[in-house]
């Protein structure tokens, strides 16, 4: 039961435990919502039946039902908000510890809104559903079957008359399940691709209106947000016809009993005390049920977001031990990996980088040199062969120990909506401020000066607030406060003009000494001087050697040369 209820509800364990206790109380209440009904019976048997009973039997039975229903409904409250509402901490801190063990690949195909969503969005809807729906329906399933029980014994065609019809509404609920939450789920994606649509109009602000694009996005804006209304509106008038028909049903249990229990009355097989009592059920049971509706369709429209945070959990981690390492020599062999088995992107791939050397990775575009960096980083597994430091494959070692000793400035940059200051710390979480400040002037960030707060200015969502250039150069000041024993840089002058290029240049001359670094670059000036330059072609090593040897021995090299030679010396 427990994990059926984790695996349906995306709860956690203390979760599931919660939504029991809660789901026992509602139970509780339905039993003694049902007390009144009963006091009502034994005042129409004196009434009808001449059957008296004592007034302090009344006066007790009233009194001892109101105290407990006050002190169930007090609890089924206490359970369901408070449970939920720390069931819902619990969840989105267990989203985010599992995010931090996954491979980074995962976060290449999910990008900043769609996580945001399901961290947001799907947990503040589960939690909406645990508060009112998953209880609710928890306890109405365990009452629905002991109602029907004590009913049978009580009078089995009666009960049947009542209970039938219920259970028929119930089951177009049920039946219309997979129909529900198809449509919840067009709605559902359709929010998905808005946010995503939105978070790419933040990130890219400052070029859309460059270009002048800024009313063709909103018109693209506005068409989405129409669309993804007409999906909800569609959505919730076919649940609502669904809830109409059951609701139909439901209707026919109130008739079936009244006319099936005159009739079994005038053959004598009942009293009317009977009847009013089954009546009574009847209406109490159908008014469940019509409450319930909602709460079940409720479930099915959470279904999404319960798939999409079970796909987190299912995800992959990474596995490894804490490692220290011996050296930081760095051993490529025989590698080989493809994002598609169809499709090989690296085929036997094979070279080292000493400890304290630069090596630079050169090719054609597509060859799979920012591939390679991503496996050096374990952002992917590589398929075969092997990635080592100092001697230990790196499919053996934690990502806390590989990164420890790992900085990467990649093209791609990840800033978060805080001060410039705090978007550098992350290179370092321990630095102090003037470390912080050291490392931005070592990167050449001399742009924060003229921000209005200076280093205390906040930059937008991803760094909307900067250009291109000012976010790599944040980048480029993490890898100098981190300041680890391996360093890779992929392309970071793509954003930079000619002087911030030749200033960073500068100070990287600084980083790099005794770190193994291993670069990507187009403009072959910046890696001329490199210890070893490894030439990529289609996926293998063509050649590897110093700039010399090169030119020497391989015709790719030069062909390279050639074709950014013009270049280089038009940006210079």
């Amino acid at each position: 039961m427990k994990q059926f209820l984790k695996r349906s509800f995306a709860l956690t364990d203390r979760g599931v435990h919660g939504a029991l206790k809660a789901g026992m109380f509602s139970f509780l209440v339905f039993v003694i919502t049902m007390f009144p009904a009963m006091l009502l019976l034994l005042l129409v048997d004196q009434l009808l039946l001449q059957h008296v009973h004592d007034t302090l039997t009344y006066v007790l039975f009233s009194l001892i039902t109101l105290i407990v229903m006050e002190v169930l409904l007090s609890f089924e409250y206490e359970s369901q908000y408070n449970e939920t509402y720390k069931e819902a901490a619990n969840l989105r801190i267990e989203i985010a510890q599992k995010l931090s063990q996954l491979e980074m690949s995962y976060f290449s195909k999910h990008d900043l809104a769609d996580l945001a969503q399901s961290i947001m969005a799907d947990v503040a809807a589960i939690e909406h559903a645990g508060s009112h729906a998953i209880p609710t329906a928890l306890g109405f399933c365990l009452f629905l079957p002991l109602i029907t029980i004590l009913m049978l014994i009580g009078n089995w065609k009666m009960a049947l008359l009542a209970i039938v019809p219920t259970l028929v509404s119930f089951g177009l609920i049920v039946l219309g399940k997979n129909y529900a939450r198809a449509q919840f789920n067009k709605h559902y994606v359709r929010l998905r691709e808005n946010s995503q649509a939105f978070q790419e109009r933040i990130e890219m602000s400052k070029e859309i209106t460059a270009f002048n694009l800024t009313e063709h996005v909103k018109s693209s804006l506005y068409a989405r947000l129409e669309d993804s209304q007409r999906v909800h509106w569609k959505s919730e008038r076919n649940a609502a016809f669904l809830i109409m028909g059951s609701e139909i049903f439901g209707h026919f249990s109130l008739a079936f009993t009244i006319v099936g229990g005159i009739f079994l009355m005038q053959t004598g097989e009942i009293s009317i005390l009977y009847l009013i009592g089954y009546v009574l059920a009847a209406m109490k049971i159908k008014e469940m049920v019509d409450a319930n509706m909602e709460f079940f369709m409720e479930i099915f429209y959470i279904n999404s977001a319960v798939e999409r945070i079970n796909e987190i959990r299912n995800a992959k981690v990474l596995s490894g031990l804490d490692v220290s390492f011996s050296s930081f020599d760095m051993s490529i062999e025989h590698l080989n990996f493809s994002y598609d088995t169809n499709k090989p992107v690296l085929k036997d791939v094979s070279f080292t980088v000493p400890q304290g050397s630069v090596c630079a990775l050169v090719g054609e575009s597509g060859c799979g040199k920012t591939t390679l960096l991503h496996l050096i980083a374990r952002l992917y597994d590589f398929d075969s062969g092997s990635i080592s430091i100092g001697g230990v494959n790196i499919k053996d070692v934690s990502a806390e120990s590989l990164y420890r000793n790992l900085s990467i400035v990649f093209q791609d940059v990840v800033l978060f909506n805080t001060s410039v200051l705090e978007n550098i710390r992350i290179g370092r979480e321990d630095a102090d401020d003037e470390e912080v400040k050291r490392a931005a002037r070592l990167a050449q960030c001399d742009f924060i000066d003229n921000l209005p707060e200076g280093f205390d200015t906040l930059i937008g969502e991803n760094g909307r607030q900067l250009s291109g250039g000012e976010r790599q150069r944040i980048s480029i000041a993490r890898a100098f406060l981190k300041n680890a024993p391996i360093l890779i840089l992929d392309e970071i002058a793509s954003s930079l003009d000619v002087d911030n290029e030749r200033k960073i240049q500068e100070s990287l001359n600084d980083l790099m000494k005794n770190k193994t670094v291993i670069i990507i670059s187009h403009r072959m000036k910046s890696i001329q001087n490199a210890a070893r330059i490894v030439v990529l072609k289609e996926g293998h090593v063509e050649a590897c050697g110093t700039h010399s040897e090169l030119l020497r021995s391989s015709s790719s090299y030069q062909k390279l040369l050639e074709k950014t030679q013009a270049a280089d010396e038009f940006v210079y």
